[in-house]
């Protein structure tokens, strides 16, 4: 079944709201609507949203985001040097079992081969996650680069627009 169609007054709320920089889901939820609804009706009516704390919200997600991967990646380079350092340290091996259930420990000067080889790989997996997040937040310099560009963009369209307009005769 096909939903209702908007009536003028709906339309006028819509306009009010979203011009007040109201999001259209929380429109949509005050008109009962879907959020789609919504922005098909503001797009039909002329009407444009306001997006800049949408752009800003979705910035500081981004900032959060990239924070939390750099700790991150400082937790797994600090996780690498904890299991190598182990690599030469006196390890502790024990068993429980046997037709008794006693309880078995000895501890040696290294771990076996067979152990070091385990705690190498899993230092390497660390260390190659940590790489692989410093990887995604490195652009090699493109986001600054590009956000000068709009701000020279930005300025040369202010600039236009200041200039007397020229008769062409």
């Amino acid at each position: 079944m096909p939903a209702p169609r908007y009536t003028p007054d709906e339309d006028a709320l819509l306009r009010e709201r979203l011009t007040a920089g109201v999001s259209q889901r929380a429109v949509a939820e005050e008109l009962g609507r879907t959020p789609g609804s919504v922005a098909s009706r503001a797009h039909k009516l002329g009407i444009r949203s306001d997006r800049t704390q949408t752009v800003a919200a979705t910035q500081a997600v981004i900032v959060d985001a990239k924070a939390r991967r750099a700790g991150l990646e400082v937790a797994l380079l600090e996780d690498a040097e904890r299991l190598r350092s182990q690599l030469w340290q006196p390890h502790t091996y024990f068993d429980w079992g046997g037709k008794d259930h006693d309880f078995d420990e000895h501890t040696t000067p290294e771990p076996t081969p067979s152990d070091k080889l385990k705690l190498v790989q899993a230092a390497g997996a660390a260390i190659d996650r940590a790489l692989k997040l410093a990887l995604h937040d490195a652009d090699g310099g493109h986001t600054e680069a590009v956000g000068m560009l709009d701000g020279i963009a930005a300025a040369i369209r202010e600039a236009a627009d200041r200039m007397p307009a020229q008769d062409e005769s």
